[in-house]
């Protein structure tokens, strides 16, 4: 009895195994992450991957991200779905490809496989405020890191930051996600970010489209730091390690913003039990200490902590595990499986 989640995730496609439906057993997860470009490049098979890691017919349930995840608003059967379950890719930030492949080999397989929608104005869950300001919040694999975070924590009103190619930060409530504030809106990550007057002037002169701003407006436009997106965040961190100082001020703008995100999510909450802070730079805390660098922002009466990177995986083979055990809503979202 194996469970599976995925995370499509900007630089590489995410799996992570749990191997068993207890609980206790959740130490023993293995953990493979795959280069989105050599996906696209067609060099390496997402399923042949993870058939190295396990036996694909012990798996009794997989759950995957994909995209913006806009054209559902449950979680469903990846054979009920139509579209992908997105509306478009246009204005979905830097396209490195790869995961449509992924996505069809997954379809073609055996494996039962559930796909989890994002945050968008169709989904009654969300606060109507939330669904009436902003189309979209965040996408699916948020879901999943929110719910390894809730499972961590076991704080039903808390603030989920994932920070790493953009920043992207959920309100819980209740137990219940109840909106977000997606990457185009709010904080910077390292390569996405809001887009300001100077940007919005660029596209309506015609310089660039709305998305290459986008995908340029993270805190790379900072310190000049444009490379393959499998390479940016290394790139960042050597350049403040050798003490590069707009890589520095980068780091403290890109911090300051999600600080000021957290803090706004607060404001309207009704209770906050803690904030929790995941994605390759919210947890890191080697060799730069990023995690510290924001949790500073807060009072020592306000519980802050990290969980791993993988939480994206990691969180979607719960929800596979928690659903095959008879769970029908996953943080306000109901499921539509039998099994």
């Amino acid at each position: 009895m194996v469970f599976v989640g995925m995370d499509h995730g900007t630089t590489g496609v995410s799996f992570t195994i749990l191997p068993s439906s207890k609980k206790e057993d959740e130490k023993l997860a293995k953990h493979l992450k795959i280069n989105r470009e050599d996906l696209a490049e067609s060099k390496v098979s997402a399923i042949k991957e993870l058939s190295k890691n396990v036996n694909l017919d012990s798996i009794e349930l997989m759950v995957i991200t994909y995209a913006m995840g806009d054209g559902i608003n449950t979680i469903k059967p990846l054979n009920d779905v139509k579209s992908r379950g997105i509306r478009s890719i246009s204005g979905a930030g830097k396209v490195t490809g790869g995961g449509t492949s992924v996505y069809s080999e997954i379809e073609k397989s055996n494996i039962p496989t559930l796909l989890l929608p994002g945050l968008h104005d169709g989904c009654d869950f969300l606060d109507p405020r939330f669904r009436s300001a902003y189309s979209h919040h965040a996408s699916a694999e948020k879901i999943s890191i929110t719910y390894n975070a809730y499972l961590e924590t076991g704080w039903e009103n808390m603030i989920v930051a994932d920070i790493s190619s953009n920043s992207v930060t959920m309100l819980v409530q209740d137990g219940i996600i109840i909106g977000a504030i997606d990457a185009c809106l709010g904080a910077m990550g390292l390569i996405h970010g809001p887009l300001d007057l100077k940007m919005l002037r660029d596209i309506d002169d015609g310089n660039k489209t709305a998305n290459e701003c986008f995908s340029h407006a993270g805190a790379v436009k900072i310190c000049d730091n444009w490379d393959n997106v499998s390479k940016v965040k290394d790139n960042f961190l050597k350049q403040i390690l050798d003490g590069d100082e707009n890589a520095i001020l980068a780091l403290d703008t890109m911090v300051m913003t999600i600080a000021m995100e957290i803090w706004g999510l607060i404001g309207i909450s009704n209770k906050i039990n803690g904030i929790v802070l995941t994605g390759s730079m919210g947890s890191m805390i080697e060799p730069i200490d990023c995690f510290n660098r924001i949790k500073k922002y807060f009072t020592d009466d306000m519980p802050v902590i990290n969980i791993p990177s993988t939480s994206g995986s990691m969180g979607s083979a719960q929800i596979a595990r928690d659903i095959f055990n008879g769970k029908k809503s996953i943080l306000g979202i109901d499921v539509e499986y039998k099994i």
